[in-house]
């Protein structure tokens, strides 16, 4: 079963909701700003855009002048997300089984934050499959670097059950950019492990910016983005 809610809003309207929400990450989680301006330059000219497991504070609503349309298995956290009017629309469903939640619809791009360590990697390969079929422009995956321990709290299937690699997203034909600093640095919900805090936050983006952004085995995050290239397909009365 699938639920949805279109949401119409102006550009004036738009704008302003983007700024007031991004401005308190500034202080509050900065390296949330380095996603947002790689998803930024990644989704150029993408108007439509699912957000795979889309969570109830996606980053991709900070983007402007795209449609957004989000998927999300867990009830609450969907319900969340429309009532903060994250996205565009809303659609109740299983991430593992994409084609059944969107048999015909295409997008320019379908986007995976913080997902497909979630599946374990039979589930995982086979999102990501179904991810290359529904986008006609790009896909994007943002995963931890390796495995990383994280268990479910309540239910909110947060638990992890895979570790993916910038190797074998390279073997898949995406390009990887290292995220969110040295590995070594961050731990559960790519939180800082040190105090001060902000202290190590700040070490954590100077390492992203001059070391890890361009040596992804070393981060604690990974970026994967892939540009498809479409065939066309011969009408079924042609030969």
């Amino acid at each position: 079963m699938r639920k949805a809610e279109a949401i119409v809003e102006s550009g004036k309207d738009q704008v302003s909701r983007i700024l007031s929400g991004l401005w308190p990450h500034w202080l509050t989680n900065p390296s949330l700003l380095t996603l947002i301006g790689e998803l930024r330059s990644t989704l150029r000219h993408c108007e439509t855009v699912l957000d795979v497991g889309c969570g109830n504070s996606s980053p991709l609503r900070f983007l402007p002048k795209v449609h957004l349309v989000g998927l999300e298995g867990y009830a609450p956290a969907l319900e969340e997300a429309r009532r903060a009017r994250t996205h565009d629309e809303y659609f109740s469903g299983n991430v593992k089984h994409l084609g059944d939640v969107f048999p015909s619809r295409r997008f320019d791009a379908c986007v995976a934050l913080d997902v497909i360590e979630h599946l374990d990697k039979e589930d995982g390969w086979r999102m990501l499959a179904d991810m290359e079929r529904l986008a006609t422009r790009r896909v994007i995956i943002f995963t931890p670097n390796g495995f990383i321990p994280q268990r479910s709290q309540h239910g909110d299937l947060q638990e992890h059950l895979s570790g993916w690699t910038a190797q074998e997203m390279r073997q898949r034909g995406y390009r990887v950019l290292g995220m969110y600093g040295l590995k070594s640095l961050r731990g559960e919900y790519h939180r800082v492990k040190f105090q001060p805090r902000a202290f190590w936050v700040l070490v954590s983006m100077l390492t992203h910016y001059f070391y890890t952004r361009t040596r992804p085995e070393k981060a604690a995050a990974i970026y994967c983005a892939k540009d498809l290239v479409l065939t066309a397909v011969p009408h079924p009365h042609t030969r």
